[in-house]
């Protein structure tokens, strides 16, 4: 799917994570983690590019959460473009309510809550408290720099790329 461009249009609400903070993100997963092996939870997937990105790349299972009608509209529109209704698994839910409700657990979580939002600063004990995340597995957190997870005893690592922060947690 490398090069493929949509357009979520003019009444999108979303804050994409620009091309270049996913560019260096991917960078960095290729090295991690094996794709063709990982089961992966998409949290606040807005246009659902990071989606995309994994599917494209083989990973066999990607769960997408996104509340927004608009958004979610969009993001099943380019599903079924790409014939990928047997890898991403779409589902309209507020992601703060689906975390405790999920029974699932992933190799990989990737959320991209919006940055204003109240409760962000909960999300990764939200996630780990409901095992969520395999043994081996890890959650990127892409946050605003106003957000800091140094003191976090399950954050391994942060990168900024611009205005985009990801914070990579762990379980312990």
């Amino acid at each position: 799917m490398k090069g493929r461009l949509f357009n979520p249009g003019k009444n999108f609400k979303a804050r994409p994570t620009t091309d270049f903070a996913k560019e260096n993100l991917f960078n960095i997963l290729n090295n991690r983690i094996d794709f063709e092996e990982s089961k992966v939870l998409d949290l606040f997937a807005g246009t659902g590019s990071i989606s995309f990105e994994f599917a494209s790349r083989g990973c066999p299972s990607v769960t997408t959460v996104e509340m927004d009608h608009v958004h979610y509209a969009f993001i099943l529109s380019v599903i079924k473009q790409l014939k990928l209704e047997q890898t991403i698994h779409l589902l309209r839910y507020d992601v703060m309510k689906f975390i405790p409700r999920c029974t699932e657990n992933y190799d990989l979580i990737f959320a991209d809550p919006p940055y204003q939002m109240k409760s962000l600063r909960e999300i990764p004990d939200l996630i780990l408290k409901h095992g969520l995340i395999n043994k081996e597995g890890m959650l990127i957190l892409e946050h605003g720099k106003s957000d800091n997870f140094s003191s976090h005893p399950n954050l391994f690592e942060e990168r900024e790329y611009g205005s985009v922060h990801f914070s990579f947690f762990r379980p312990i």
